[in-house]
């Protein structure tokens, strides 16, 4: 809603928003329905942005779009969550204590604040225990909220704020359901409790999931404190609920925010975690959201605008190693997380079985579907099952139902040759596409087709990587070409953190072991890597803007892997583009140094809006400031990566971008440009020197793009400022034509 058109008549904005909705309600009939119409306003929202949450029919909900001072009307909407080493891996922590580590503890670590938008949290985990941490800054105006198995004590100097948000949730599924789920911060999922210790979790030693991942747990900032918003529930997470969890964040004083969910792609102005992201943005919380699990497939990216630090996920050097054994001799390697009491002897073969076809197409039988499997066939067998449909760790559970003593899982080409490691509750190991092809072949073709399966724990120092994820959503930007998306990759595979005490780490309600720590892979992991690194910049950098944040983790990101060659692509074994890994994957080392930053003020995101074609109405959702038209198109915003596009059937040959570079090094130093060759176009940066004589002072330069010859498919490059001690790198895509 239109803040500033709320007529004098009005003690506050609450009583005009609900003199608005009552005006357009049906008349009730009786005196129930009066009172029902007294509770249809769930939520207002006052801080990051201002309208409200209410319940309406749609013949309400269009004659309130009617009335003045109203901006726009969007229907709920259904939100999905995006589901040790990462920091060594990444240089956060020394590997041995003799080495200096630039991000040791300081006092002011301690001052950051990170909102963590889940399933809430455990409270009894270790990676919340807050000994040694600093009284909880006077700012903070969050609050702990009470309920079902959560009480005031379950906060500490740790987790300074607990909430929940479940009135949209409420709303759109019915009567909550106490005896199923916590009407409180308490955490049943795991999710959220994950993905908070990941952020900002106290050093804990010697965790470890059934033995495997052995070591010291911490999060990216674990000095940093945690405010958990409880959105996601049982039913889903509503984008009601999600509004008002940033709007309250924002107000009670938090310094980032880590959103591991999304709900799709819709215009900006129909976007309400985009809406909330900007408002969040325009009080100076930088958000950090997962790009999505909808990879490999092209333009599968959620949360793209330019406001939201967009994280994909990619491996790291560890991993689960696990053997399948033919019995034509062929030894095969996977991965695994499997520790129980069922055993198969290496030293012995079991008849191998697969309940699929040739088919290109999968099957039920296949896919090892609930009912589909027939225990004649199966018991006392090793059963190869497909992925897809069902969770990879419930055809294990449906293997084990008919009778069966162990499972080959077998990737298939959306998954390429990507493993994730899952912790079965049969013994089960996964496999590449290739490999998945070969054992079938020999399950199929083989009479007596016999296997083993052997688990051999936990091994270090994989090469290569880091690789992209076959499951990270993929680019480009469907809603502007020009901003290049994802922003960057973090660790997203096979992440060992705090686990919820409700549930088993399979997640399936009939796993009954109980466990600390667990492994999870998704973008929803990367996210709070993300932002928990971000927390330390804020910290060290209390000044810095968002934008500036976000600029230093995108250009000191690295494109090369642990081998020196190029980032791969998990699902094609092929080298990666910005269109999976954006501007590279995070360096948290180099990030506090960045030598140079492309700051971004909240005005400028507005003028980036008013190149979208956007009605004022529409740019009102958003903010109340107006345009001034200060840029000529969406690529000259000033993002840490530039994207050029020679749109099909124009005479355009040249297209130029200008870019606004902040010297946040010495203060006196020169950087030169490096630009790569295209095939397609010239590429002349103006101008190639920038010499900088003080501190923060602003420089700029723009870099033009003439078509040499046009090419069929993008183009991508780099273009990086040096001076010796810093490389400050953008990513460059050149597209002719539409870009899908």
């Amino acid at each position: 809603m239109d803040r500033s058109a709320k007529p004098e008549s009005f003690n506050s904005h609450l009583d005009w928003y609900s003199s608005k909705v009552n005006s357009v309600l049906s008349k009730p009939d009786k005196a129930d329905d009066q009172n029902q119409n007294q509770d249809r306003i769930i939520y207002t929202y006052q801080t990051a942005f201002h309208g409200v949450a209410a319940q309406l029919t749609q013949q309400e909900a269009q004659l309130l779009e009617q009335e003045d001072g109203i901006l726009s009307i969007f229907p709920e909407q259904k939100y999905e969550l995006h589901t040790t080493r990462s920091p060594l891996f990444l240089g956060l922590e020394p590997h041995d204590s003799t080495t200096a580590n630039v991000w040791s503890q300081r006092l002011s670590d301690h001052d950051v604040i990170v909102g963590v938008l889940d399933t809430g949290v455990w409270p009894e985990s270790q990676s919340f225990n807050d000994t040694g941490m600093s009284p909880v800054p006077r700012r903070w105006r969050g609050a702990c909220e009470t309920g079902r198995g959560f009480t005031k004590q379950n906060c500490n100097r740790k987790v300074v704020g607990a909430r929940i948000f479940l009135r949209g949730y409420e709303s759109a599924t019915g009567k909550f359901n106490e005896q199923k789920e916590y009407r409180s911060p308490r955490d049943q999922d795991g999710h959220g409790t994950h993905t908070a210790a990941t952020v900002a979790g106290s050093a804990v030693r010697g965790a470890n999931l059934l033995g495997y991942a052995y070591g010291t747990a911490r999060g990216m900032a674990p000095a940093a404190r945690i405010a958990a918003y409880k959105v996601c529930w049982v039913g889903g997470c509503f984008s009601s609920d999600i509004m008002a969890a940033v709007d309250k964040a924002v107000a009670d004083g938090v310094d980032v925010l880590s959103i591991s969910l999304g709900g799709g792609v819709s215009s900006y102005y129909r976007d309400s975690l985009s809406i909330a992201a900007f408002g969040a943005m325009e009080m100076g919380v930088f958000v950090s959201c997962s790009a999505g699990n909808g990879g490999p497939d092209p333009v599968s990216l959620t949360n793209v605008s330019p406001w939201i630090t967009t994280v994909g996920a990619s491996t790291m050097d560890r991993d689960f190693p696990a053997i399948v054994k033919l019995g034509n001799g062929r030894s095969i390697t996977g991965v695994s997380l499997y520790r129980g009491r069922m055993k198969l002897d290496t030293k012995k073969m079991y008849p191998v079985v697969f309940a699929g076809g040739n088919s290109s197409s999968p099957d039920p039988s296949s896919l090892c579907l609930e009912g589909t499997l027939d225990p004649r066939k199966v018991k006392g067998k090793i059963v190869i099952c497909e992925r897809g449909i069902s969770p990879r760790v419930q055809k294990g559970v449906v293997v084990k139902n008919a009778g069966g003593i162990g499972m080959i899982l077998a990737n298939t080409a959306s998954n390429g040759e990507e493993l994730v490691a899952d912790c079965h509750l049969i013994p089960a190991v996964a496999v590449g596409e290739n490999e998945a092809k070969l054992i079938k072949h020999y399950a199929m073709t083989s009479p007596r087709a016999k296997a083993t399966l052997a688990f051999v724990g936990t091994r270090l120092g994989v090469r290569p990587s880091p690789v992209v994820a076959a499951f990270s959503s993929r680019g480009p930007n469907l809603l502007s070409f020009e901003i290049m998306k994802p922003d960057l990759v973090a660790p997203g595979v096979n992440i060992l953190a705090a686990w919820t005490g409700e549930l088993g780490p399979s997640s399936l309600a009939t796993d009954r072991r109980r466990v600390k720590f667990n492994i999870l892979s998704g973008t929803s992991m990367s996210c709070p890597h993300v932002s928990g690194i971000a927390a330390l910049l804020k910290s060290r950098h209390p000044e810095w803007s968002p934008a500036a944040i976000k600029s230093t983790l995108m250009t000191t990101a690295y494109v090369h892997d642990n081998t020196n060659k190029p980032l791969e692509d998990a699902s094609r074994a092929e080298i990666s583009t910005p269109f999976d890994h954006g501007a590279g994957h995070i360096n948290p080392s180099k990030a506090l140094d960045p030598g140079l930053v492309y700051d971004i003020q909240p005005q400028d995101y507005l003028e980036f809006l008013c190149t979208q074609k956007l009605t004022p109405m529409q740019l009102k959702v958003f903010s109340n400031r107006t345009c001034r038209h200060t840029l000529a198109n969406a690529g000259d915003l000033n993002y840490p990566a530039i994207s050029v596009v020679f749109v099909e059937n124009t005479n355009v040959s040249v297209l130029t971008v200008h870019r606004t570079v902040t010297n946040v090094g010495p203060a006196v130093s020169s950087y030169h440009a490096i630009v790569s060759p295209f095939k397609g176009a010239y590429v002349k940066v103006e101008p190639r020197i920038l010499k900088f004589t003080k501190a923060n002072q602003k420089l700029s330069y723009k870099v033009t793009f003439t078509t040499k010859t046009r090419q069929p498919e993008p183009e991508f490059g780099g273009l990086v400022w040096k001076d010796g001690v810093h490389r400050v790198r953008s990513p460059i895509t050149v597209a002719w034509g539409m870009l899908i």
